[in-house]
């Protein structure tokens, strides 16, 4: 009589090679999911440097902060999650500047982690020259290094 079926020799194998390939995918698929974050994190920042440049240009100044470029506005220049502030684990800043005739001449924007580690590690930074800046150990600045 024949027996069917897998030893336990077999199964526990099949379930070392099981462990041993998640141990080295998981780590990559975070560091992929880090990566990606910050990415679109920079993408973010591009459109709200675009998109406060394009309001100066329909207004007497730069917009006070980022539902500014959403509330009431038809069409809106950002969509309504970036405009919330938190946006594929990053939160996001605007902060008009430079107070002249009562109108914005400036502004900075910024996104910081959710989660410093989990869902980014690098901290960014655009100004009214539009050059994205970033910093690993802080908050980033208009002198911190350039997104190249």
């Amino acid at each position: 009589m024949k027996r069917r079926g897998f030893t336990l020799v077999e199964i526990m194998i099949v379930v070392a090679i099981i462990a041993l390939l998640a141990a080295i995918a998981i780590p990559n698929l975070l560091r992929a999911r880090l990566a990606a974050n910050e990415s679109a994190a920079i993408a973010a920042l591009k459109t709200v440097a675009s998109a406060a440049h394009t309001f100066r240009a329909s207004n007497p100044g730069y917009p006070t902060n980022l539902s500014s470029l959403y509330t009431g506005l038809t069409p809106p220049y950002i969509d309504s999650v970036l405009s919330s502030g938190t946006k594929q684990g990053y939160n996001y800043t605007l902060v008009g500047g430079d107070i002249s005739g009562g109108y914005y001449q400036s502004f900075t924007a910024t996104a910081t982690p959710v989660v410093i580690g989990q869902t980014g590690n690098r901290r960014f930074f655009v100004d009214t020259s539009g050059v994205i800046r970033y910093n690993a150990t802080g908050n980033a600045t208009v002198d911190d290094n350039p997104i190249e």
